[in-house]
């Protein structure tokens, strides 16, 4: 018996479409999931060997260095210069957070948790193991009644999709009409492409332009993993109201959920260091601006994708359809039902591949769209 019977794990129904492709004789190129393939910056991996001599339990709370270095961090690269320690508290990747959020909160029967109609499914796994009924709402308008936790994406996975500042301050207008939390996953924060977006990080739910000096039962939510290269080190955290984050660290020192130390140390050094995620941005950069055009002369058009790290794409048929496409091409992407009902003609395709790989798919791409 599984747990509050939750579904398949989704992306085993792709194994088949990924052998298929994989026996393209110029070999797979894979663009389904977003695990980054570059390299850890060495000043992080120098930063964790200098921290192993790791004896003792860490804090639930995160060290004072870690502490700081967030805070630091969202006055440096977030426009949120007013936080304090209190504030923020580290957590083992974002994924556990996202899928325990409901359950830490005291979430239960008769509660609501809205998650985006485009969505990465752990905003509904997590309700579900709460008990909680999961509803996809993108307008704040539509959020019911009995919602107690709002989530946000910005920008979105799969679609890209960025909450300007007008629009989060309309999304907070809501929550607090609701006496929900309103959490914001901004994990892609650093990945802006397209219009006002281009040229720095796009607005957190905790700028000061948005919550109008007021971070009651708000959260911004962050992670390491795409930004710094580290998903392999589980480095994240969350900030925003002290109260919320208060009640967090209480029930996450029951569940002995914390950091390694030596892993709290690197992501001190590495929210420290700019250089790095400017140089990992353009890689992205580089590389969506070699696969869009391909994807396009292709036959996709692509909707929203401006920012993150996906491009989300249609051919107008359905996603399977393409798939199936594309796995005779040797690519593997992402359909979009897998990100919810509402996009069943939708194909996420993702970034973190190869240099040598991305020009690949996109010289077949193009090939087969001649």
């Amino acid at each position: 018996m599984g747990i509050r019977e939750l579904d398949d794990y989704p992306w085993d129904a792709v194994a088949p479409l990924k052998e298929r492709a994989a026996a393209h004789p110029g070999g797979l190129c894979d663009l389904s999931i977003g695990s980054p393939v570059d390299p850890t910056p060495q000043i992080v991996r120098d930063a964790l060997v200098a921290a192993t001599d790791a004896h003792a339990y860490p804090a639930t709370v995160g060290s004072p260095e870690l502490r700081e270095a967030i805070v630091g961090w969202y006055a440096r690269r977030r426009g949120v210069p007013d936080l304090e320690p209190r504030n923020v508290l580290p957590t083992i990747g974002s994924k556990e957070l996202v899928a325990l959020l409901p359950t830490l909160l005291g979430l239960g029967a008769g509660d609501v948790v809205v998650h985006p109609r485009a969505a990465y499914p752990t905003y509904e796994v997590g309700a579900v193991v709460a008990g909680a009924t999961p509803v996809a709402a993108d307008d704040p308008d539509e959020w019911p009644e009995g919602t107690r936790l709002v989530w946000i994406h910005t920008p979105g996975n799969p679609d890209g999709r960025v909450w300007g500042v007008d629009e989060l301050r309309r999304a907070v207008t809501r929550a607090r009409e609701l006496g929900a939390v309103l959490a914001s996953d901004e994990c892609y924060a650093e990945l802006g492409w397209e219009g006002e977006w281009a040229d720095g990080p796009v607005p957190s739910v905790l700028d000061p332009r948005v919550t109008g000096g007021r971070r009651s039962n708000l959260l911004s939510v962050y992670s390491l993993s795409k930004q710094s290269n580290l998903a392999g080190y589980r480095a994240a955290f969350v900030a925003g109201c002290a109260t919320v984050v208060g009640e967090l660290l209480k029930n996450r020192k029951h569940l002995g959920l914390m950091l390694p130390a030596p892993v709290q140390h690197a992501m001190a050094v590495a929210l420290a260091d700019d250089a790095h995620v400017a140089e990992q941005r353009e890689r992205y950069r580089a590389r969506r601006e070699v696969l869009k055009p391909a994807l396009e002369a292709a036959g996709f058009r692509i909707d929203r994708s401006e920012a993150g790290l996906y491009l989300w794409a249609t051919e107008g048929r359905d996603a399977w359809e393409s798939m199936d496409r594309l796995a005779d091409l040797g690519i593997l992407a992402g359909p979009g039902v897998f990100y919810g009902p509402h996009f069943p003609q939708h194909v996420r395709f993702s970034l973190t591949a190869t240099d040598d790989r991305i020009a690949e798919a996109a010289g077949r791409l193009r090939s087969s769209g001649a």
